[in-house]
């Protein structure tokens, strides 16, 4: 997995793993403890995840193809978060977290 940093124009910073693989896409957060303040998984060209196998919840943020948040789904375990219109790329961050809607992404490299 390749590791960034995702910077808002409102003052959010994540450091993010992004899947490189077709298994590191399958397995998601998947086994792993939620991310936790600051982190998350960024699935790039996703626009529907579930939580099948997750023993916790985690908060999605849905982001169109300009990294702007369009929305976030508190997603509990055993769930599918089905496509939504104009989205194109999926953060999986920590149950809780809060990312405002509209608030864009800058990508740098860790």
């Amino acid at each position: 997995m390749r590791a960034e940093i995702l910077e808002g124009d409102r003052g959010t910073r994540l450091a993010v793993l992004v899947p490189e693989t077709r298994r590191e896409r399958m397995r998601g957060l998947l086994g792993s403890a939620p991310p936790g303040p600051g982190t998350g998984l960024l699935l790039e060209r996703a626009r529907s995840v579930h939580t099948l196998g997750m023993r916790s919840p985690i908060t999605v943020v849905l982001l169109d193809a300009d990294l702007r948040v369009r929305g976030t789904v508190e997603l509990a375990p055993n769930r599918l978060l089905p496509p939504r219109p104009g989205v194109r790329h999926v953060l999986e961050l920590g149950p809780g977290a809060r990312v405002p809607v509209g608030e864009r992404f800058h990508r740098r490299p860790r």
